[in-house]
């Protein structure tokens, strides 16, 4: 451990000091409304944040994007050349659109601090501003230089920006991923499911359905057909999903459908299901050679399996958590993040986040009483030595 009694003692005692102002940091990032379909709408929270870093002495850079918000990127002007890397990630986009707040407006009760975007994940972007703020105020040096990246595309797949996270986690020693942990026990996530997405789309011959119905080819038909033979590559029991989420076809009551389309999302917990399930669903076959079978799509995020590095680092991480009397738990989500991504490249923890309830619904909070030890945690593992030389 790189945490000794005397760093231990001063890290709680200064969050409890500061949860207030940890609380209103929040609460001012939340009122930004922040959706992933209006770029425009992130810059306002980029230049705040960014300044509050600058403040930290940190060299702040964002980077617009072509058709997303772009992302921040900081670190310290201080960085010593050649010091290892440590990547703290977060997001600071939302699934809710602009003027959500008068209709879940940002409330502090029972507890609970909720409103739009709190639990997933500004309180995360919170964690780390406050981590790298105490370390600076507490003149604690670091010996993995810490990287922060923030993007704004992440709830709809990271189409911009993981080429961005790819170069710093081939580069960084380990990430940290400050999405909200899982469950109300607030488990950190070592494994996450890999997200695929296809479009399958068939091509039938319109025709009268009273008058010539034989001269038609009903795309819907084979498309049921097709339907049936991809929901059997379900497989609950080793965590293999396909679930047709949309379908539509046809285009009339009176006409044999020329055309069906169907979009599937894929789910798998490792890449030798991935490899499996891709090849089985481009290996698709139209019934008839009257028949035309367009198939597109694969997977944006690949699994974050278990790997011994992550496997290590958590173990790190528990040892750690309990340092503060923290007991810890970990578990595997279904759903994707950026860990996925840079866990092909380095040591990743995920889940990081204040324990709450609600991602992506009317009921999203965190539980206060966590802000200050799982802010505690992340500034403790920030601490860490490098693991690459270890």
């Amino acid at each position: 451990m790189t945490s000794d009694q005397s760093i231990k003692k001063q890290l709680l005692p200064w969050f409890s000091a500061r949860k207030g102002d940890m609380l209103a940091f929040l609460k001012e990032l939340a009122a930004m409304e922040t959706p992933s379909s209006d770029p425009g709408a992130q810059q306002g929270l980029m230049d705040w944040v960014g300044g509050r870093f600058e403040e930290l002495g940190m060299y702040v850079l964002k980077v617009p994007g072509a058709r997303t918000g772009g992302y921040l990127y900081a670190r310290s002007r201080n960085r010593k050349r050649g010091n290892p890397l440590q990547l703290l990630l977060g997001h600071c986009d939302t699934v809710w659109p602009g003027g959500t707040l008068p209709g879940m407006p940002i409330r502090q009760e029972d507890g609970r601090l909720s409103g739009p975007g709190i639990y997933d994940m500004k309180a995360g972007i919170t964690q780390i501003y406050f981590a790298l703020r105490c370390l600076k105020d507490l003149s604690i040096p670091v010996p993995v230089t810490p990287v922060v990246f923030i993007n704004s595309d992440e709830e709809i797949g990271s189409p911009e920006s993981t080429a961005a996270i790819r170069r710093l986690a081939r580069l960084a020693d380990r990430a940290y991923v400050l999405e909200p942990p899982l469950g109300p026990d607030g488990r950190l996530k070592t494994a996450r499911k890999g997200l695929g997405r296809f479009t399958l789309t068939v091509n039938g011959r319109a025709a009268h359905a009273g008058l010539d119905p034989e001269k038609g080819v009903n795309a819907i038909v084979e498309m049921a057909s097709l339907v049936q033979q991809v929901y059997k590559l379900n497989d609950f029991e080793r965590g293999i999903t396909v679930n047709v989420g949309l379908i539509e076809g046809g285009i009339s009551p009176n006409t044999v459908a020329p055309t069906s389309r169907v979009v599937l999302d894929v789910r798998v917990p490792d890449f030798a299901s991935g490899r499996k399930v891709e090849e089985a669903i481009h290996g698709l076959q139209p019934s008839s050679d009257q028949i035309g079978l367009e198939i597109d799509g694969g997977f944006g995020r690949p699994p974050m399996e278990r790997t011994p590095r992550n496997r290590r680092l958590w173990l790190l991480a528990d040892a750690t958590g309990r340092e503060l009397g923290l007991e810890l738990r970990q578990a595997a989500a279904g759903g994707g993040s950026d860990a996925n991504t840079t866990s092909l490249f380095t040591a990743t923890l995920d889940g990081l986040g204040i324990p709450g309830d609600g991602a992506h619904a009317s009921h999203e909070h965190i539980r206060t009483r966590f802000l200050e030890e799982r802010t505690a945690l992340l500034t403790l593992l920030i601490l860490l030595g490098p693991l690459k030389q270890n």
